[in-house]
């Protein structure tokens, strides 16, 4: 028992003292629910909510003043502005992003950070598909924990991969990340998985093949209630149809994507689908 000799000045020896924590997470807590909720708007199509939502989370970041939060905040936005076809302001969050993680010796992160970089050169300024592969094959070593970076990884690579028309190559790229996806329950991640599997074979003209993976990608986006992805899903649908010349079929998935769309007011996507129906 600790003795009251010098009153208020040894409690703090007591042995019955609550020990202090030796570091405070609740803001970095906060904004990485918060970004949780940033990657689920975007996954759902809703760019303008994710940007809203990111405005919060990067409050969190500098106010808490982490490398890391700044970084993936940075990453996220990037991500979005990319999304809605602003590709010079995301780049240049993604530069700010890598040059915050390589300021702070986090070599995990950077190259987290080089294959999101990867995956716009690939699809936006013609790099070519060998060089993207190559990066990113380098960039994946240096990743650990990360998972979904790491899954993220093999997308692109799967993507370079059909770029070149390796097939088979492509879809066991895109076969590792969405192995990673649904391990952990990632289910708007895995039915895009699926979504890109069907693209590569449909691509190799692989029809039954595309739409059993689409098949899958709509189970994934029903379990996850993503409306924008089922829309998505269904139109796919109707592009494998009409490359089989099933046009019946095709106007049947291209309908009912519009009905999808529209009922989540997106107006803008409904109408694009209506216009692939036959007159």
């Amino acid at each position: 028992m600790c003795l009251g000799l010098f009153g208020l000045a040894l409690l703090g020896a007591c042995s019955s003292a609550p020990k202090r924590p030796v570091a405070v997470f609740t803001l970095k807590n906060q904004a990485g629910t918060q970004l949780e909720l940033v990657h689920k708007a975007m996954d759902q199509g809703n760019y303008g909510q994710a940007l809203s939502l990111l405005e919060e989370a990067r409050r969190l970041a500098v106010s808490s003043d982490d490398p890391e939060l700044l970084i993936r905040e940075g990453l996220a936005r990037g991500n979005v502005l990319y999304a809605l076809g602003r590709t010079e302001e995301a780049d240049a969050l993604w530069n700010a992003a890598l040059a915050e993680a390589e300021q702070a010796g986090a070599a995990e992160l950077a190259g987290v950070v080089r294959i999101h970089k990867a995956r716009s050169m690939l699809l936006a300024d013609g790099t070519s598909a060998e060089a993207v592969k190559t990066q990113v094959s380098r960039h994946l070593a240096a990743i650990g924990s990360d998972t979904l970076s790491l899954a993220l990884g093999w997308t692109v690579i799967g993507l370079a991969e059909k770029e070149q028309g390796r097939w088979s190559e492509a879809e066991g790229a895109l076969q590792k990340a969405l192995a990673i996806h649904e391990k952990d329950n990632y289910l708007e991640q895995a039915a895009y998985d699926w979504f890109l599997i069907a693209s590569v074979r449909s691509r190799a003209g692989q029809y039954a093949g595309a739409l059993e993976a689409l098949g899958k990608a709509i189970g994934f986006d029903r379990r996850a209630e993503n409306s924008y992805g089922l829309g998505k899903d269904w139109q796919a649908q109707g592009d494998v149809y009409e490359k089989m010349g099933k046009s019946a079929e095709a106007a049947q998935a291209y309908r009912r994507a519009a009905a999808i769309f529209r009922a989540v007011f997106l107006e803008e996507e409904a109408l694009q689908v209506e216009r692939r129906l036959s007159p």
